[in-house]
């Protein structure tokens, strides 16, 4: 199927706070009702965090969980990619919870420790905040390192494994591809992986056509075996996931990494971009891949195996 592409989105996040968009999903039903439309609009994978449905603070709540990814199981047969980064600031067994217990399909792995600083969006902040934990969110991230060890590293691989989850390698720079090259040396992960370079983070790699070149040459020169996938922030989305396209690679777009459909234009939902990429996509060749699809090509276990 190598003229499929998987499209992924990434629903509401952790990153972006209640301020900045009026359209970021926040309530269970807002997240839900969002997962639909990427669906009808052709994604074949839902990355999915939950947030406070008073305050729009992101959170781990297993209920909120529950109540999100039971409903769109029983509406659209779309892969669900749950969270291990959580918000920032949580512990790893805070992260990781959410495994065990619903034991999804597929869940983001970060493969490594890195600054991951939002500080600066406060440099051009014009709105109000609505509620007062965002500035202190994003603030606080100025001296915060979001830690992965190889200890946690490999803990969560054998969490993931006795959960018969797959992991959705998130690679910020490209010294986590070293690190993922270890955890498969050392047995912990397994042939092949997914990998999913994610783009332009201040603290990790920048968003540039010779960075995302030189990181999925070095992922085959080392890891050789793998399926992977661009996500980037802001306004590299679009331009960083058409050359995956062109590459041959996967691509995630969606409010978790940019607010925007194009320059000066927000989007009212992750669907618009969903949309815009497939027309790119189609235009170079491409069809998304049906959730069926992705689930052949990423090697999951089947929407029958999950624990909700």
């Amino acid at each position: 199927m190598s003229d499929k592409v998987i499209v992924s989105a990434a629903i509401t996040g952790a990153i972006h706070t209640p301020y900045m968009s009026d359209f970021l999903p926040i309530t269970p039903r807002q997240i839900i009702d969002e997962i639909i439309r990427v669906y009808d609009a052709g994604a074949a994978c839902a990355h999915v965090h939950v947030r406070d449905p008073q305050t729009g603070y992101p959170v781990n709540d297993e209920n909120i969980y529950r109540e999100v990814i039971s409903e769109v199981k029983k509406r659209c047969p779309i892969v669900i990619c749950i969270t291990t980064g959580g918000r920032l600031g949580m512990t790893s067994e805070e992260r990781v919870q959410a495994v065990p217990l619903f034991k999804p399909e597929l869940a983001s792995f970060n493969a490594g420790s890195m600054n991951f600083a939002l500080h600066r969006i406060l440099e051009s902040k014009k709105k109000p905040s609505k509620f007062e934990w965002e500035e202190q969110y994003l603030s606080m991230t100025e001296d915060l390192v979001f830690g992965n060890s190889f200890k946690s590293l490999k803990h969560f691989c054998q969490i993931f494994k006795e959960s018969g989850t797959k992991p959705e390698l998130e690679v910020y720079d490209v010294g986590m591809i070293n690190n993922v090259v270890t955890l498969i040396e050392q047995g912990d992960l397994s042939m092949p992986v997914y990998m999913q370079f994610v783009l332009g983070i201040l603290g990790g790699a920048p968003a540039t056509m010779d960075n995302l070149t030189f990181m999925v040459r070095t992922a085959k020169e080392t890891v050789k075996d793998f399926v992977w996938s661009v996500g980037a922030a802001g306004r590299h989305q679009m331009p960083m996931c058409t050359q995956a396209l062109l590459m041959g690679g996967n691509v995630r777009v969606g409010l978790e990494d940019s607010l925007y459909l194009e320059r000066g234009k927000m989007a009212a939902s992750s669907a618009e971009q969903v949309e815009k990429i497939i027309r790119i996509a189609r235009e170079l060749g491409r069809t998304p891949a049906t959730p069926d699809e992705a689930r052949k090509i990423l090697g999951l276990k089947g929407i029958d195996k999950v624990a909700y």
